[in-house]
């Protein structure tokens, strides 16, 4: 068994993980946490007596199998919750975030599989993250960045990159949301910004917003 913090810090380090292929250092686990390097070197001690992580001098932590798997457990439960609280109980996807924080620590297996069950057994979460399965494996979804896109070119909208609320509320008032296809009309030299449609309205959108939208691409309308 874990504690609360324990899987905060195993999450952690599954997250940066994924965006790298070396050894996560623990500045990055500790500015991704917001707390002192100092307690990261603390923790990163007790997972390695618990055989969950292992730390190289000069080379990082890695997460052993056994703390692929239980990260990967945290993983599933919040995404879980974010899909039943979206989807249920009619949360909009940028409330759901800290509540699911709270409900990923819940302990029992049969409650999250039987979650798993009534909700469908869905893929992904309300913000395009796939979602591990109980044994911890998990299927990326193919997507690129909107800002790759070409002239002319349309894709699905499927995910972010920035899950922050504000990000999310942003994209509520312009009317973005998974499932919906963007097209790309036009790239402006001067700024990097784009003109895109989507859902028959037209749109200005910057770089910055390009660069935080995850598509599937789709027809090209040359």
């Amino acid at each position: 068994m874990f504690t609360l913090s324990e899987e905060n810090y195993l999450k952690a380090i599954y997250h940066l993980e994924a965006i790298s292929n070396k050894g996560v250092s623990t500045n990055a686990i500790a500015k991704k946490l917001e707390t002192k390097a100092s307690s990261v070197t603390d923790m990163i001690k007790k997972l390695s007596d618990k055989e969950v992580v292992i730390y190289i001098k000069y080379k990082g932590v890695k997460l052993t199998d056994l703390g692929k798997k239980t990260a990967a457990n945290v993983v599933r439960k919040h995404r879980l919750w974010e899909v039943f609280l979206v989807e249920k109980l009619n949360f909009s996807w940028d409330e759901v975030h800290d509540v699911a924080e709270q409900l990923e620590h819940i302990k029992s297996s049969k409650l999250i599989n039987q979650l798993d069950a009534f909700l469908g057994f869905p893929k992904q979460d309300p913000h395009g993250d796939p979602i591990p399965d109980k044994e911890g494996n998990l299927n990326p979804i193919e997507k690129s960045l909107l800002s790759t896109l070409l002239k002319n070119e349309s894709g699905i909208c499927v995910g972010v990159n920035d899950s922050s609320s504000e990000f999310l509320r942003f994209l509520d008032k312009k009317g973005i949301t998974l499932g919906k296809e963007i097209t790309i009309l036009d790239k402006e030299v001067f700024d990097a910004s784009f003109s895109i449609e989507i859902a028959g309205k037209k749109l200005s959108i910057s770089n910055k917003i390009a660069n935080n939208l995850y598509i599937q691409k789709s027809n090209n309308k040359n």
